[in-house]
């Protein structure tokens, strides 16, 4: 039952996060990022398991995260060069960190939520 209900909070956390992203520079990266997750997450509440697909999932959103940390003003950046300012005073990306640090962030967040319904299922 606890699976159930996380997975329903995951679900539309990761719909809202999807339409949030309409109007980002790059939606057509980060829609389909987060609705592949909303929509897993969704089926596992109707008793659906795909194990597989979590799995190729979480290694696309885990090689990507790789990226973002090692990019030019990636996470790496954030935490060596710029010594980690806060990401969450206010929703802009004024500084050219804020936006790939909060998607490297992203990321773990969905893979976390895959391999919770892969190693609970």
């Amino acid at each position: 039952m606890i699976l159930i209900i996380l997975n329903i909070i995951f679900c539309l956390s990761f719909l809202v996060f999807a339409y949030l992203n309409l109007n980002d520079v790059d939606p057509w990266l980060w829609v389909p990022i987060y609705l592949s997750a909303s929509i897993s997450c969704g089926l596992v509440v109707f008793g659906k398991y795909y194990p597989t697909i979590w799995l190729l999932l979480v290694a696309f959103y885990l090689i990507y995260a790789i990226i973002l940390f090692f990019a030019k003003d990636g996470v790496r950046d954030w935490i060596t060069k710029y010594k980690k300012p806060s990401l969450v005073e206010t929703m802009q990306a004024t500084k050219p960190y804020i936006e790939q640090t909060r998607e490297f962030f992203g990321l773990l967040i969905i893979s976390a939520a895959l391999l919770i319904n892969y190693f609970a299922t």
